[in-house]
């Protein structure tokens, strides 16, 4: 089955964007069998469900497009309620590289590494 290209999709609440999801593959050629995304949620809508939605929506495209499964190249140790939902939606974390994250208010932070094979 060939796979779909790269899309972007935004979460809508009444008139405003609320959130995003930009979903490919992983890496070019020989790694273009494992899916990737990005996502952005408004701070004002976080616990609301919109990171949910477009976490599930992204999964699902990666499967019926034909991916072998996602990785998430670099999950932000302490962003806590994404490494939940990650983990909720099936993701594992296969390893954190340390200090490799400048946080604002945290300093150097590790970034995790996650997968969920299909």
């Amino acid at each position: 089955m060939e796979k779909s290209p790269a899309v972007t999709v935004i979460a809508i609440k009444g008139d405003a964007v609320v959130g995003s999801a930009k979903m490919g593959p992983n890496r070019p050629v020989r790694g273009s069998h494992i899916a990737t995304a990005s996502f952005m949620v408004d701070p004002v809508q976080q616990g609301t469900g919109v990171g949910t939605v477009l976490g599930e929506y992204a999964i699902e495209w990666a499967r019926t497009s034909g991916y072998g499964g996602m990785q998430f190249n670099a999950v932000v140790e302490t962003n806590g309620a994404a490494v939940h939902l990650w983990q909720k939606l099936g993701f594992e974390i296969l390893t954190t590289v340390p200090e490799s994250f400048a946080h604002p208010e945290h300093g150097f932070v590790g970034l995790h590494v996650m997968f969920q094979s299909f």
